[in-house]
């Protein structure tokens, strides 16, 4: 099987890609919206189809990017059936599968944080995505949308802990760098849900907590509440909006915009093309683009006053290395429009475009 733990800093939020080798099909667990270019281009650098993008729970933390990824790769989105939300696939139910190839994830019912939350156990038992019923060490708060700590309580000892104690948790967030645990591990040092802990130590600590409400929530909540669909914010305004394109780009899982060089060909004279190889390798072998502006990558930094944020630009070295490097650092320094040239001069060269 084929899988990938993932991170969004801005939530702490841990989205999962689990994949079925052979087949190819994949499903993802609690995407984030602003990351759903990374996902999508992480799942074409494996191979993978993703067939269905799951909810461990409405979340209030963040906005899903379960519908964006429906609209990029036609996939289901599936949420628990006493959510609420509406615009999803599937509504899942306590003792539910859901398959991707020849492998599938077996649903459990663990409310407690929410009343619609759920958690996913691969086939084998071997693994299983706890959401906010049971963090590394913790637990999720029970304090909105319909939580109840008896309720969490149950759901952790009657659901979780009767995994194999080997089976390995993956939580839906961790604001500690940790990144999985076992049922082992939780029934014996968790200081919320171990064993030696009663029902009435657990409430009475999850009743004083006295957290504050996360900062998204109002956003958060009525969007995941219709699957992450663009524009179902409380206010329009929250929407984040995306820019025309000025070519047709892709975006690696690395976190580059690239442009192939049969798409520059043609935008040559439109676009700023920065090359930032050394004057020798400039005027080498390999040649360069005609009207390209050469900049080396070690002054590049210093020199991003040469280069306008009016035009795109579009960054070139001998095979795409450096010049990824230089997207970054333009980014950085303000530039919004820039895409790396995917192979660089040696792919120019490969496929006959014109050099001077």
């Amino acid at each position: 099987m084929i899988f990938r733990q993932l991170f969004d800093p801005q939530s702490s939020t841990y989205s999962y890609i689990l994949g079925d080798e052979a087949s190819r099909e994949a499903v993802i667990i609690d995407a984030v919206r602003e990351q759903t270019r990374r996902d999508a281009a992480l799942l074409a650098e494996l191979g993978l189809e993703l067939v269905c993008a799951l909810e461990t729970h409405v979340h209030a933390d963040h906005v899903t990017g379960a519908w964006v990824l429906r609209e990029k790769t036609g996939c289901r989105i599936a949420i628990a059936a006493s959510s609420c939300a509406v615009g999803a696939d599937l509504y899942l139910r306590h003792g539910d599968h859901v398959a991707f190839g020849r492998r599938h994830l077996q649903v459990r019912a663990t409310p407690g944080h929410t009343a619609g939350c759920l958690s996913y156990v691969l086939d084998d038992h071997s693994m299983a995505f706890t959401g906010d019923c049971l963090l590394i060490r913790g637990s999720g708060r029970t304090d909105f949308q319909q939580g109840d700590a008896h309720r969490m309580f149950a759901s952790a000892r009657e659901q979780i802990f009767t995994l194999p104690e080997t089976c390995l948790l993956y939580p839906a967030h961790d604001y500690r760098g940790l990144t999985a645990s076992s049922v082992g591990e939780e029934r014996r040092f968790n200081p919320r849900l171990a064993d030696a802990v009663s029902e009435g130590d657990f409430v009475g600590y999850m009743e004083n907590l006295s957290l504050p409400h996360p900062k998204q929530i109002d956003i958060a909540v009525p969007a995941n509440l219709e699957c992450g669909r663009p524009g179902a914010e409380s206010s329009g305004e929250t929407e984040r909006k995306t820019e025309a394109p000025w070519a047709p780009l892709t975006y690696n899982s690395a976190g580059i915009c690239e442009i192939a060089p049969g798409d520059v060909a043609p935008r040559a004279a439109a676009v700023q093309i920065v090359d930032v190889r050394e004057p020798a390798e400039f005027t080498g072998p390999l040649g360069h683009i005609q009207g390209a502006v050469l900049i080396p990558l070690g002054e590049l930094s210093r020199r991003t006053g040469e280069l306008s944020q009016q035009r795109p630009i579009v960054a070139v070295c001998r095979s795409g290395t450096r010049s990824a490097q230089a997207t970054m650092i333009l980014r950085q320094a303000g530039f919004r429009d820039v895409a790396n040239m995917t192979g660089g001069m040696m792919r120019w060269q490969a496929e006959r475009w014109p050099v001077a």
